[in-house]
């Protein structure tokens, strides 16, 4: 899906659907980030004073959601089974659009599941909108 094109794409419109098939809104995605550990080592009968450094394990940083506030429970829900023990697992998956709305890439995360839900303050002398926060923690992603 990726297409290669001389302008950078603008990430302001996406999809994002987690895994129920049917597209949710969101005004920010924060996309996951892989990161392997450096591990130092040194042979006992290294010459050299100094440890190498190899790569150790890997593992992905958590994806974040954030939406307005629409009435909708649908992420609510999906936190409090994983709060009551349950094991709901998904793939999500991120879509990013061109202007014209044509699918050019897409971020697709794997057994995802909530790790925390929550909102941002309440402000009185504001007027922007509530805002409902979902953080996944994952196996994995890979760029199609």
């Amino acid at each position: 899906m990726a297409t290669l094109r001389n302008d950078p794409y603008l990430r302001c419109n996406f999809l994002v659907d987690i895994g129920t098939g049917v597209p949710i809104s969101c005004h920010e995605v924060v996309l996951p980030r892989g990161v392997v550990d450096v591990v130092a080592y040194r042979n006992g009968n290294d010459k050299a004073e100094q440890a190498r450094q190899i790569p150790g394990l890997h593992h992905t940083e958590n994806v974040v959601l954030k939406r307005g506030v629409n009435g909708s429970l649908d992420l609510a829900k999906w936190y409090r089974a994983t709060t009551e023990g349950g094991s709901d697992f998904r793939n999500v998956s991120v879509t990013l659009l061109d202007e014209t709305g044509v699918a050019v890439l897409g971020w697709k995360v794997f057994r995802a599941f909530p790790a925390a839900y929550g909102f941002e303050p309440l402000d009185a002398t504001s007027s922007d909108p509530v805002v409902e926060i979902l953080e996944l923690a994952c196996d994995g992603f890979e760029l199609e």
